[in-house]
């Protein structure tokens, strides 16, 4: 089984890969899946950007950014508490360690956010237009 680094998550890939060994039986097997394959890009190209709100336009730069200011925000803000709380010298209360795991999820959520945009762009679900310079 094959895996893809993705972020810092591997992830395995679960495509079926025919045990059969006609090679005839293994080619008709594979045009199906290329079906399948392309079924679910074409549904993703015309879905994602309706869902985005994007219709016919392209995602821009400034979406990215604003996304990974979200992100490097709330990663600064879960940190900078963290450390607050390191400074009285004892262990945190559960009450506590509640509002960091809310923070580091805050961050964690954004940041997947970031990346499943950028896939999306990079698998061709959603069209790019660079920033004039």
């Amino acid at each position: 089984m094959s895996s893809i680094m993705t972020s810092s998550t591997r992830r395995s890939r679960d495509h079926f890969e025919p045990s059969d060994s006609d090679p005839q039986e293994q080619r008709r097997l594979r045009g199906h899946l290329e079906q399948i394959d392309y079924t679910a890009f074409v549904s993703n190209r015309e879905v994602i950007p309706q869902v985005l709100g994007l219709g016919a336009n392209h995602t821009e730069p400034a979406a990215f950014q604003r996304l990974a200011v979200s992100a490097a925000t709330a990663r600064a803000r879960w940190i900078a508490e963290a450390l607050r709380l390191s400074e009285a010298g004892y262990a945190i209360g559960p009450g506590e360690a509640q509002k960091l795991a809310g923070m580091r999820a805050a961050y964690e959520e954004l940041s997947e956010a970031y990346e499943g945009l950028r896939r999306m762009v990079e698998r061709g679900y959603l069209p790019y237009r660079a920033a004039e310079r």
